[in-house]
């Protein structure tokens, strides 16, 4: 039976580090903020939002929030970006994405400062990640993986890691920041030949599944004694939450994985005000 890596007690840590570090800034009369912008009321984003006002309320960060109509032009929004690019006493954004179809996002997150830029959306931050350039934060959740490794204990210099999915919300940069950590990476996505893709999965010490495809990874693309980072939020036939990975057929193979729910997923609010604390402490 394979070890949970469960993300309850990875974000917990995490926010006793982070609870610290507010409370020194604040002595030093600097209150961490984050802005939260969000165009209608999507179930997905609202229900994120009300998960990361917890986790800000548990750590010390305040929060303003900026809860604009769905049909808000792209000039309206841009303005409301640069104002808040303005306002000093906010050192961190997230931005709620996709947004509606009538405004251009690649606009949106280039008008975001980078410095700003808590959830790796614009190019600076994407800079940051691939040049590492120290310049933005990497993505929430990619940033999540990294940590729920770290506080497993789980060494990346040496292993072989497979990324499995291409995004720059996940794959790319999880790719980027595991080369960082001196792996060895391959990066599989939905051009690969099964023949390859099964043998980079079964050749893997550690495996990243990022596809957004409910139980696509199965036990043909895994190989033993692996340790398996499923970042996929899915609802399967049954109308339940499940992951990449077909996780009844890859627990009894694996050595170590991560729940769904309850694995990865679990600490990117975490990680988010991990962010908005660094960004105000500099």
């Amino acid at each position: 039976m394979a070890e949970l890596l469960k993300g309850k007690a990875v974000a917990d840590s995490l926010t006793e580090v982070n609870k610290e570090k507010a409370e020194q800034l604040k002595a030093a009369g600097i209150i961490p903020t984050l802005a939260i912008v969000r165009l209608g009321e999507n179930p997905s984003d609202m229900s994120y939002e009300r998960g990361a006002l917890k986790r800000a309320e548990q750590t010390g960060v305040a929060v303003k929030q900026f809860v604009f109509p769905e049909n808000m032009t792209q000039d309206q929004l841009i303005g409301e970006i640069h104002s808040i690019n303005n306002d000093e006493s906010i050192h961190g954004v997230l931005i709620f994405r996709p947004l509606p179809k009538h405004i251009d996002d690649k606009a949106v997150c280039d008008a975001l400062a980078s410095e700003k830029d808590m959830d790796g959306i614009t190019s600076g931050s994407m800079a940051g990640v691939f040049m590492d350039s120290g310049e933005g934060y990497p993505p929430c959740t990619a940033a999540a993986c990294m940590e729920i490794l770290e506080h497993y204990g789980i060494e990346l210099q040496g292993k072989k890691v497979t990324v499995m999915g291409r995004s720059l919300v996940i794959g790319k940069p999880v790719a980027m920041m595991a080369m960082k950590r001196n792996a060895t990476v391959t990066v599989c996505h939905s051009k690969t030949s099964i023949d390859d893709f099964k043998a980079a999965g079964r050749n893997a010490d550690i495996v990243i599944a990022a596809l957004g495809r409910a139980k696509m990874i199965d036990a043909e693309r895994l190989g033993d004694g692996q340790i398996i980072i499923d970042v996929g939020i899915n609802v399967d036939e049954d109308g339940k939450l499940c992951g990449d990975v077909n996780f009844d057929e890859a627990e009894p193979k694996a050595d170590k994985i991560t729940p769904v729910p309850g694995g990865v997923g679990s600490v990117t609010t975490a990680v988010l005000m991990k962010h908005v604390i660094e960004a105000a402490g500099k």
